[in-house]
């Protein structure tokens, strides 16, 4: 144990003692049966971590199984997800809505108990995990929010958050980088609402630890400014129960408790071994396992009444939790009705209704402004509107324009130089809305995801678009979570110049596009990033990447094209005069493009005008919203007749041509950047007018035959 006295607890009765155990062999034999009965699983967590689960869920987790979505419940999160029969057991126990038939359907088809835990399907689920050392990033979202939320809100006698998070993890979440960075701020910011208990068995899935890792981990946890429990014994519930108990009572620090345990306990040729991490103990091992640790080979699914009487308590423990709170929120609203309003409004995941009003617009300019500075000035106007939006930076601040100016800075009242200069005001400490996430690309989209499955935020996060490929895991999460966050990319091209190819990102749209659920939205001037903001936020249920120019781009004057609200649609004809003649005259040629190379294909248009072309120029911000709308819009914007269609677009070429066809042209970059001024490697990969109205004429000859031009 740590050097900190614990809070004394009651010592248990032989009675309580005997149930303690026949509750915990329940969970571990649920989660061992689910498991056998679907052939697939990893049964060796649960049979070793069953008792810490055990004494955090019976003694300290404060929830309501009838309310999984109670603002001020403790969060549990299972970061070693692999073992989620320990959870769905758990749930099931303290009477969430998830039968006993469900267990029984363990990995199947359709069903409420998934391989790893999935928010958006199971009850009480709080985080999708599965990736090790995701949940521990997505904890250290959610304890930014309860710190965030108690510094906002909470007044002198009238505190409405003040709730843990919990995470149980791994050795293979240990090793993870995403783990370190996330430890690493989480000390930074001393968030002491934050519990993390380690399931140190020192096995993985392919051997024991040793054969990969040997460092001191909860040297390396103090050394991040956490506070360090150690147990030698992961069957000792009062010392459990008492590691607990001194976690809580650190406010200063978030606490580590590192608990020995035997993986696969009680099997008996398979525990402390990986052959029972990850594969089904067999019939006959089970039966062995189950024998040696007092409990009946038969019937599977064994729920015994008085286990499932002690922790089916939770549900009225959590409803009489859940009621006091609601009178304190009765009282709070009386006191402070605004606030209230806000947090009902917040939490029910509504905007006000004139938070886009003043989103600005911007007047034509031939110079023109880089959309990241044009998202800069609306992140602005949404700060004052939009009091939910919360985010920051990996360390670029300065180069992403993401930093909301009159917001103040999510720091430790502890730790941060104004606390020392005795500068710390009301919108500083916990209660500022910018996140210096650091050079921790990985931890910040993971924190972010952990703000929104936290509820009561829109979170966002921004970095470079080549340095997607560092968040890429998280980013992924959140799109199968349905989580509504926006992450803003900057730098988004060959513009980068001088920076060169380790900066300029190439495959990284391709590869963003193809995430399902993703909106990868790349605007062509200033008034369409307006829109992708705007439609960003109104996303429920997805998020949403922005991808900015460095460079300036022109602004186009919306009096001559089209609405930059078309955005909306996902694509849409920027010069719409082609289709008002009488009769309709059909284009000679589509161009098409998203952002920076828009400007582009405008500047070419103008050219072939003069030689008699008719041309269409399509902007098409956003692959997926376009896909969404109806086959009728769709062909209204590129009609199947027109063959003769040119793509262009600074990134690799992989996509495009679904909207191409097959007799159609992609002007993109397959190979790798340069070191060079931007308008130079621009020039150089062929992303000049003079090319693209070559490349245009030739695929007009091509489809057409037509060979002169007047």
């Amino acid at each position: 144990m740590s050097s900190a006295q614990p809070i004394p607890s009651e010592q248990p009765s032989e009675q309580a003692l005997a149930r303690d155990k026949i509750c915990v062999d329940t969970i571990r034999f649920l989660a061992v049966d689910m498991v056998e009965k679907a052939r697939s699983g990893h049964p060796g967590l649960p049979l070793g971590a069953a008792p810490m689960a055990y004494v955090l869920w019976t003694q300290f987790l404060q929830h309501n199984p009838h309310n999984p979505h109670w603002w001020d419940r403790d969060r549990f999160v299972l970061s070693a997800g692999h073992g989620s029969a320990l959870l769905y057991a758990l749930l099931h126990l303290t009477g969430y809505d998830l039968p006993l038939e469900e267990l029984k359907r363990f990995r199947q088809w359709g069903s409420k108990t998934p391989g790893h835990p999935e928010s958006h399907i199971t009850p009480g689920v709080e985080a999708t995990t599965g990736p090790l050392g995701q949940g521990l990033g997505n904890a250290l979202g959610m304890a930014i929010a309860e710190a965030h939320l108690a510094a906002r809100y909470n007044r002198p006698g009238h505190e409405l958050f003040g709730h843990f998070t919990y995470v149980l993890a791994s050795d293979g979440d240990m090793m993870e980088g995403v783990q370190s960075e996330a430890v690493s701020l989480a000390g930074h910011l001393g968030l002491g609402r934050l519990i993390v208990l380690y399931d140190n068995n020192h096995v993985t899935l392919s051997a024991t630890t040793p054969i990969a890792f040997s460092e001191d981990v909860p040297a390396r946890y103090r050394a991040c400014g956490w506070q360090v429990i150690e147990l030698d014994d992961g069957n000792d519930l009062a010392a459990i129960d008492r590691a607990i108990r001194t976690a809580r009572s650190e406010r200063e620090r978030p606490s580590l408790i590192s608990v020995k345990t035997v993986i696969g306990y009680g099997a008996p040729t398979k525990q402390g071994t990986f052959q029972a991490h990850g594969s089904p103990l067999g019939a006959e091992e089970t039966n062995e396992a189950k024998h040696n640790l007092g409990w009946p080979v038969a019937p599977a699914f064994l729920v015994p009444d008085q286990a499932l009487a002690h922790m089916r308590s939770a549900v009225e423990r959590g409803r009489a939790l859940e009621a006091a709170w609601s009178r304190a929120f009765e009282s709070y609203q009386q006191a402070f009705p605004a606030l209230a309003r806000e947090l009902e409004r917040r939490f029910a995941g509504e905007l006000v209704d004139d938070w886009a009003d003043g989103l600005p617009t911007f007047p034509p300019d031939a110079t023109g402004l880089a959309t990241r500075r044009a998202s800069e000035t609306v992140l602005q106007v949404l700060a004052a509107t939009v009091p939910e939006l919360i985010g920051g930076s990996a360390d670029l601040d300065p180069s992403t324009y993401t930093w909301l100016k009159q917001a103040g800075d999510l720091e430790s009242p502890l730790k941060s130089p104004r606390a020392v200069q005795g500068l710390i005001g009301a919108e500083w400490g916990y209660a500022g809305r910018n996140i210096h996430f650091g050079v921790r690309e990985h931890a910040m989209a993971a924190a972010v995801n952990g703000l929104a499955y936290h509820g009561g935020f829109v979170p966002y996060a921004a970095t470079f678009l080549i340095f997607s490929d560092y968040l890429r895991p998280a980013l992924r999460l959140a799109a199968l979570s349905r989580l509504r966050a926006v992450f803003v990319f900057t730098h988004d091209s060959i513009g980068v110049g001088e920076d060169g190819p380790t900066h300029e990102p190439i495959e990284q749209l391709a590869s963003l596009r193809a995430i399902p659920n993703l909106l990868v939205v790349r605007p062509g001037d200033a008034n369409e990033t307006r829109w992708a903001w705007q439609v960003a936020l109104e996303q429920r249920d997805r998020p949403t990447a922005l991808v900015l120019s460095r460079q300036e781009l022109p602004i186009l004057d919306r009096s001559v094209y089209a609405d930059a609200q078309l955005l909306r649609r996902g694509a849409y004809v920027l010069n719409p005069d082609d289709a008002t003649t009488a009769p309709p005259a059909a284009p000679d040629l589509i161009l098409m493009a998203s952002g920076s190379e828009v400007a582009l294909i405008v500047a070419a248009e103008c050219k072939l005008r003069t030689m008699n072309l008719r041309v269409r120029l399509v902007s098409m911000p956003c692959w997926r919203l376009f896909q969404e709308q109806t086959p009728q819009y769709r062909e209204s914007v590129l009609p199947a007749a027109v063959s003769a269609r040119l793509a262009v677009e600074a990134a690799s070429s992989l996509g495009w041509e679904r909207w191409t066809g097959l007799h159609g042209t992609i002007l993109g970059i397959d190979r790798f950047g340069a070191s060079a001024p931007s308008a130079t490697v621009f020039a150089e990969y062929g992303f000049t007018v003079e090319h693209v109205v070559e490349q245009a004429v030739a695929l007009v000859a091509k489809t057409t035959g037509r060979l002169t031009w007047t």
